[in-house]
C-alpha cells in the first residue's frame, strides 16, 4: 500500500503561502511604549530649549463684543464664559496690546497700574481706568517652574516655563509663559503676542527672551 509523501519541512510550494504572524505579548508593547516615553522625557530641559512652545488646543469662538466679550468655551459641555469688566483686555490681546487698570480715586495710596487687570481697586473699591502700555513691554523673571507635565486642561505644549515677569511700575506680577528658550531669574523678557489665529483667552499673552 502506497504512501502520501507528506511535505517536507520548509519546503517551498507552488502557490503563495501566507506566514502567520503571531500577536506581539502586552508585555512587549508595554517595554516600546516604556523606552519611546524615556526617549522623549529624558532632557526635557534640552527639548525646551530648542524649540517653540506651541498651543494645541482650540481657539474660542467669540460670540459677543457688546457689552461685553462673550466666548464659548467647550469642554464636556459647552460652557459660555463672558469677561465682563475686563474684556478690554483680551480685546487688546488680539491687538497685539497690553492694558492694565489704574486707580483714578486721588484718595487711595495705590498709584501704581495693576497687571492682571482688575475691574475695581483691591484697595479702595473705586472702579479703575484702563491704561495701553508702550510697546515693546519689558520686564524680568521674577520667579518661574519648568512644568514637564501640566495636565489635562492647559492647550500649550510641554514641557515649557511657566513665569512670572515683574514690569517696572506694576503693583502685581504677572504669570504667563516663555515661548521659547530656559527661563533664569533676573532674565529679560518682553510681552509678545498671538495676532494671528488668536484663541481668545490669556494664551494669547506669552513672553520671549529679549535678545
Amino acid at each position: 500500500m502506497l504512501k502520501k509523501k507528506s511535505k517536507v519541512k520548509g519546503q517551498k510550494s507552488k502557490g503563495k503561502v501566507k506566514k502567520a504572524t503571531k500577536p506581539v505579548p502586552k508585555k512587549k508593547l508595554l517595554k516600546k511604549k516604556t523606552a519611546r516615553r524615556a526617549r522623549q522625557i529624558r532632557n526635557p530641559k534640552s527639548e525646551v530649549r530648542n524649540r517653540d512652545v506651541q498651543f494645541t488646543g482650540i481657539p474660542m469662538k467669540v460670540e459677543m463684543t457688546k457689552p461685553a466679550e462673550v466666548i464659548e468655551w467647550p469642554r464636556t459641555i459647552v460652557h459660555h464664559h463672558t469677561y465682563g469688566l475686563l474684556t478690554p483686555f483680551f480685546e487688546g490681546l488680539v491687538k497685539g496690546e497690553l492694558r492694565a487698570t489704574r486707580c483714578v480715586n486721588s484718595r487711595c495710596d495705590e498709584k501704581r497700574f495693576w497687571l492682571p487687570p482688575r475691574a475695581d481697586c483691591p484697595d479702595c473699591l473705586a472702579r479703575m481706568e484702563w491704561i495701553k502700555l508702550k510697546n515693546p513691554v519689558v520686564g524680568e523673571v521674577f520667579t518661574y517652574t519648568h512644568v514637564e507635565y501640566p495636565g489635562q486642561g492647559i492647550e500649550i505644549s510641554y514641557p515649557y516655563y511657566q513665569i512670572d515677569v515683574k514690569l517696572q511700575g506694576a503693583a502685581t506680577v504677572m504669570k504667563g509663559y516663555l515661548i521659547r528658550g530656559e527661563a533664569k531669574i533676573g532674565m529679560k523678557v518682553k510681552a509678545a503676542f498671538r495676532t494671528k489665529k488668536p484663541t481668545n483667552t490669556i494664551l494669547d499673552l506669552y513672553w520671549e527672551p529679549v535678545e
